[in-house]
């Protein structure tokens, strides 16, 4: 899938499909004067640490551990670098069974874009939430929402946010720009609100 060109005027309504024209319509000021990338940074000042595999493991888990206790454990988690390109997706959790001795023994894995390694904490967290939730919920129906926003109640908002990021970094041509996966980027809850007010689910 080839990037978007944000210059266009259907720029932000690549990433931000099925939001209130007025909202696209902000975030494309926002873009078109350049201010995006300023708004992203003082909403979002802090960065986060977990770079490695190993430290999502342990991140992801350590989310699980407070809100899934009794979720099925995860037998791998870690950065892809390739997630985007080839699957079209931010985040993936996958299920397939193994054979271990005469036994069919269930895999459970999350991947998360390389992408997020550089991106802000709350931003990691709202895709970690998203895909721990497919442990209890496949699909994305309203138990799904509701648990997302059980582990994260600004759950929404973020989702928003992520958007406006995604079209920052590819607007300053430091990011995540080839296979954008804007065809699965579709809004997870409501929003009716300005960038960084709050969302009714």
């Amino acid at each position: 899938m080839t990037s978007p060109h944000l210059a266009s005027p259907a720029g932000a309504a690549r990433y931000l499909a099925g939001y209130p024209p007025e909202l696209i319509a902000q975030a494309e000021t926002l873009r078109g004067e350049g201010r995006l990338v300023d708004y992203l940074a003082r909403r979002f000042p802090e960065r986060h640490e977990v770079r490695s595999d190993s430290a999502l493991f342990t991140y992801v888990n350590d989310l699980k551990t407070r809100h899934l206790r009794n979720a099925e454990p995860l037998n791998f988690v870690g950065y892809d670098a390739k997630l985007r390109v080839l699957q079209h997706a931010l985040g993936t959790h996958t299920r397939r069974t193994q054979v271990q001795g005469a036994k069919l023994k269930m895999r459970r894995e999350i991947r998360v874009a390389t992408l997020f390694k550089e991106a802000p904490a709350a931003l990691l967290r709202m895709i970690v939430v998203h895909e721990l939730a497919h442990l209890r919920e496949l699909e994305h129906n309203k138990a799904f929402y509701k648990l997302c926003q059980h582990m994260e109640p600004d759950y929404f908002q973020l989702e928003f946010d992520l958007r406006l990021y995604l079209m920052s970094q590819e607007a300053t041509n430091c990011g995540p720009s080839a296979g954008l996966p804007q065809a699965r980027l579709r809004p997870l809850g409501g929003a009716s609100d300005v960038p960084g007010g709050r969302e009714s689910p």
